[in-house]
């Protein structure tokens, strides 16, 4: 009998992947996600927004990405090809199948390297002029580079010059021993930020005035001829945000503590007058001494999210919330100035940090910074008045999660932009979307009369669950704070209750219990708790 022939996966059966050059404006966003999610294979293309550039690009909810400016991604770690896409800036060219032949490809065996590679003549041409490329391999994007010059005893070692029809100044006369050479400037390097102030239309001398101002540390952004070129044939902006950090001399720390039988093993303090978030009292041979914590280090995210706007009390809470152990990302005074010297947080060094704690199959790296405002949560701060935190707290029986209504006209909750029918998130930093009513009503009450709430509406509650999104407070504006001072318009006493048969109780009880933390108020007004 004839024996039968199975053929190989033929790449004709499967859709052609398509090129999307996504081009937003400066400080806006491309209008998409990029996740990856649990049992589902590939970096996949969520939630594009109508009208964003991701939609008017051909970019689709389910596509994979294939390739990131010709850089084939398709395995890479996620941080990773997020990273790329980041570093971008505002241009990306993306090479995305759609859902049906992603899974198809899987499924059959198909080499998804060499699909990707299955483009048409034209767009491999757009493709090599936008990816330098050396001996025929695609080599990485060319990116400014952040440099921190210290001044040495004969100055920083390098002159300025005007280069007829060219924007900007150029450095000149390096020296090979000198400040400038050591923190990696380069002869006829192109200075564009000093201290992250923009300088390119400047001056000769307003920019040796701004030099001398430094005195003796300075931040130069600096773009080579590569880096110019590139970045205009993608007609994009050279900025920080864009910038290679790797020349920069100090480094965020990033350590995971586990939680001894006495906790972590320190305190952290918010200054008052600087809102950082400080690390004090390491105890000797603690969890945290042994992670390398030290004394003064200023806490910069709590388990991937930044903490810098949030109060004392959501931060304990984010770092509560973990209960075996926490992530930290700090950094000592020195670095700490260096960064806001560049006037950049050092957050921005987080994903190129290594990271110990295993990755999260459901996690979500937020590209698109600009939500529908109905899908933001909130953050309200607000203090107690003469008739409590001014709302009640609900639930809707054998149903998950908790609501807000009763919501007192002028009242603290009112004021801080908390609003009738909001869904619960979070209670000073701690996640109790699936905690019972009794112990989220005993967090309110143990706050005391200061209270942070992360809240959203219904609607968007209801648009994270679908999109099985974890709600969290990065995804929310600017902190609303109303808790100084305190604005209250009434002083008349809450209502009382009314039977219902939903268990409910109104969260401005009073309560003169203290959180579990030991928390002290010292007499400089910084606050503190033991960790």
């Amino acid at each position: 009998m004839p024996r039968e022939v199975t053929e190989p996966p033929s790449l004709e059966t499967l859709s052609c992947p398509r090129e999307c050059k996504v081009t937003k404006k400066p400080q806006k966003s491309y209008g998409f996600y990029l996740r990856i999610e649990k049992d589902t294979a590939g970096h996949l293309i969520r939630n594009v927004e109508k009208n964003s550039p991701a939609e008017k690009a051909g970019l689709k909810d389910g596509d994979r990405v294939l390739r990131v400016n010709g850089v084939f991604v398709d395995k890479e770690e996620h941080a990773q090809v997020v990273e790329i896409v980041k570093n971008s800036g505002n241009s990306v060219v993306l090479l995305v199948l759609d859902d049906a032949s992603y899974q198809k490809a899987e499924k059959e065996g198909v080499n998804l390297e060499e699909l990707g590679q299955k483009v048409s003549t034209g767009q491999q041409q757009e493709q090599q002029s936008l990816s330098p490329v050396a001996n025929g391999a695609i080599t990485a994007v060319p990116q400014p580079r952040l440099c921190y010059l210290v001044k040495e005893e004969k100055g920083y070692g390098f002159s300025l010059k005007t280069t007829e029809g060219q924007k900007g100044l150029f450095i000149v006369e390096l020296s090979s021993q000198g400040a400038a050479a050591k923190a990696g400037v380069q002869n006829n390097d192109r200075l564009i930020e000093i201290n992250g102030t923009n300088v390119e239309n400047d001056t000769h001398k307003e920019v040796v005035e701004k030099v001398k101002k430094s005195e003796n540390h300075v931040i130069f952004l600096l773009s080579n001829e590569e880096t110019d070129h590139y970045y205009t044939s993608q007609k994009m902006v050279l900025s920080k945000e864009s910038a290679n950090l790797r020349l920069l001399p100090l480094k965020p720390r990033l350590m995971e503590i586990q939680k001894g039988k006495n906790g972590y093993g320190f305190y952290l303090r918010m200054e008052q007058n600087t809102g950082d978030h400080v690390i004090k009292d390491v105890d000797s041979g603690s969890p945290a001494a042994k992670a390398g914590l030290k004394d003064n280090d200023i806490l910069v995210a709590v388990n991937g999210e930044p903490v810098d706007g949030l109060d004392h009390e959501s931060v304990v809470g984010k770092i509560k919330q973990s209960e075996a152990k926490t992530t930290l990302l700090v950094v000592d005074k020195e670095t700490d100035a260096m960064y806001k010297l560049a006037q950049i947080s050092p957050f921005s060094y987080y994903y190129k940090a290594k990271d110990p704690t295993p990755a999260k199959m459901q996690e979500r790296v937020e590209l698109h910074t600009e939500q529908k405002v109905n899908h933001k949560p909130r953050i309200c701060k607000m203090v107690k008045g003469p008739s409590g935190f001014g709302f009640s707290l609900n639930m809707i029986k054998n149903k998950p999660g908790l609501f807000i209504n009763e919501v007192q006209t002028h009242g603290p909750a009112d004021t801080a932009g908390v609003e009738n029918n909001d869904f619960l998130v979070e209670v000073n930093g701690v996640n109790v979307i699936n905690e019972s009513y009794d112990k989220v009503v005993s967090r309110i009450q143990d706050s005391g009369d200061r209270l942070t709430l992360l809240v959203c509406s219904k609607d968007a509650y209801k648009y994270f669950q679908d999109q099985n999104m974890p709600i969290t407070a990065s995804m929310a504006d600017p902190v609303h704070d109303t808790s100084e001072p305190p604005a209250y318009t009434e002083n008349h006493p809450s209502e009382p209750e009314r039977n219902s048969p939903e268990p409910r109780e109104r969260a401005s009880s009073s309560s003169s219990s203290q959180s579990a933390a030991s928390t002290r108020a010292d007499s400089d007004n910084n606050d503190d708790t033991k960790l």
